[in-house]
Parts: C-alpha cells; sequence; structure tokens
C-alpha cells in the first residue's frame, strides 16, 4: 500500500484549517493498510473558534475526540451525506480512523454499511483513554492498531471487490456512467448497487460524483484561473453549469467565488 495521502481533498478552507490545527495523517500495521487509508489526528489549541468544514469521503470513520468542555467519546462516523461542519474551540485532540470506500465491513460484519450512512454511532466501549491520552503520537497510533486488530477483522472476498472498484472510480477518470462501469466489469448495474450498498455504504454513481467534486474543490483550492468548461469537461459533465450547479450545492458557494475567496 501507497503512503498515507497527502492531497486536500475534501477539505474546505484547507489552509484556513492547517493554519490553526495541528494535523498529520499516519500510516496504520502492516496488517491493516488493506482496508484502511490512513489515521488522521489533529490537535489544537485555539484563541477564538474556528469552525472546519468538510465534503465527505465516501469512507466510514472511527473517530475518538476529547473536546473542549466535553468528556473523551469515540464513534462510528457513517459516511456523511452533505457538508460537514465542526467547531472547534479552546484545546482539544482527535485521532480518526479513516477506512478504504468497501474496507468498513470486515471489522464490523452484522450489517450493511449503509445501515450507518449519515449517522453518527456512540462506541461506549471503546478505550478513548489510550488513544488519547498520550501525547506521544506513536503510542496513539499503536492504541488505534490494537483497538482495531482487536476486533478481528474477517476476510470477505465482496470487500475486495467493493474496495477495487471504489478505488477505480477514484483514480479514472473516464469512469462516467454507473451502466458502463457495470458492463465494464461484468455485472448488472443492480448487482453494483447493490454491492455498493452492502460494502460502501453508497451507490456507485453518488462516488463518482463525490470524487468529481473533491477535485473540482482542490483545484479551486490552488488556483484561480482555472478553467471551469475545460475542467467539467474533463471530469465528465456535459457541461460547466452543471459542475457549477454540484459544487455550489455541495460546497455552498459557486466554484469562482470559492477559489477568489480562498488563494490570494
Amino acid at each position: 500500500m501507497a503512503a498515507p495521502r497527502r492531497d486536500t481533498r475534501g477539505i474546505v478552507d484547507a489552509a484556513g484549517l492547517f493554519a490553526r490545527v495541528d494535523f498529520r495523517r499516519r500510516e496504520p500495521a502492516e496488517p491493516l493498510r488493506l482496508h484502511l487509508e490512513h489515521y488522521w489526528l489533529i490537535d489544537y489549541d485555539l484563541t477564538q473558534p474556528y469552525a472546519s468544514h468538510l465534503v465527505p469521503h465516501p469512507s466510514v470513520n472511527i473517530v475518538f475526540q476529547r473536546l473542549s468542555g466535553q468528556k473523551p467519546f469515540a464513534e462510528v462516523a457513517g459516511i456523511g451525506l452533505e457538508l460537514f461542519t465542526q467547531k472547534l474551540e479552546g484545546s482539544g485532540r482527535v485521532c480518526g480512523i479513516q477506512f478504504r470506500p468497501g474496507g468498513f465491513r470486515p471489522f464490523f460484519p452484522d450489517r450493511p454499511v449503509s445501515a450507518w450512512t449519515g449517522r453518527r454511532v456512540p462506541l461506549p466501549r471503546a478505550d478513548t483513554a489510550a488513544v488519547l491520552d498520550p501525547d506521544d503520537e506513536d503510542a496513539r497510533v499503536a492504541a488505534l492498531d490494537a483497538f482495531l486488530l482487536g476486533l478481528g477483522p474477517r476476510p470477505d472476498p465482496q470487500a475486495d471487490l467493493a474496495m477495487a472498484l471504489a478505488d477505480r472510480i477514484r483514480t479514472d477518470r473516464t469512469i462516467r456512467r454507473v451502466g458502463d462501469f457495470a458492463r465494464a466489469e461484468g455485472m448488472s448495474v443492480r448487482l453494483l448497487q447493490r454491492l455498493f450498498a452492502a460494502y460502501v455504504g453508497v451507490g456507485p454513481k453518488w462516488v463518482v460524483l463525490r470524487y468529481r467534486i473533491h477535485e473540482a474543490l482542490e483545484r479551486a483550492e490552488t488556483d484561480r484561473d482555472v478553467d471551469w468548461a475545460r475542467l467539467a469537461a474533463d471530469l465528465g459533465y456535459a457541461d460547466q453549469a452543471h459542475l457549477v450547479r454540484d459544487f455550489t450545492a455541495t460546497v455552498g458557494v459557486p466554484p469562482t467565488a470559492y477559489a477568489t475567496q480562498r488563494v490570494r
């Protein structure tokens, strides 16, 4: 498996977030890398409140949090369908586990991943102290490894298939229509949709659209002079207007306005 990603895809105002919090990604233990994207660690000590925003990935997360004025807690965060906002104030620590799309169910095999979608479910038996208390970052990573390995993930060929298909959507820009993708994989559209509901948590069309918005958001974050018509064509949109509509509905502002606000 490759090292943790270094992109900012999905993070709204990445520069603003990174200026206020200490954000890192860490690699899990080797036996876990098939199923995980990475761990993500955040520490902060703010003089002024800050609202972070995220366009969620098609990934389930398990999140351990110690927020100002609250008891530490852990939860499963199913795939978020809307823009996610978290208000940060005072000091805090967050340690997250981001699963690969399709990689969560081997750890929690009793229900389809779609049952977690749009939900945040407490994990009351998780040892939050082991994860959140150490100041040593390596100790926190080791605690996350121990937590996951203790769940005893089960081999599941269907999970492997779902992860491979979702990764293909992320990396192959030519995948634009679910029907064409299903045929290329020797599957019916209905079978592909059922696989994604059971193992990813959202449908393949949603995954295609979400990765388009992530790429557009990252471009808007770094380049004020994006050729939006060309990018829309590259991403498989029928025209620029469709990209603008999806971006605005997801992020809350049109891409040109976002790019003007972020790139200085």
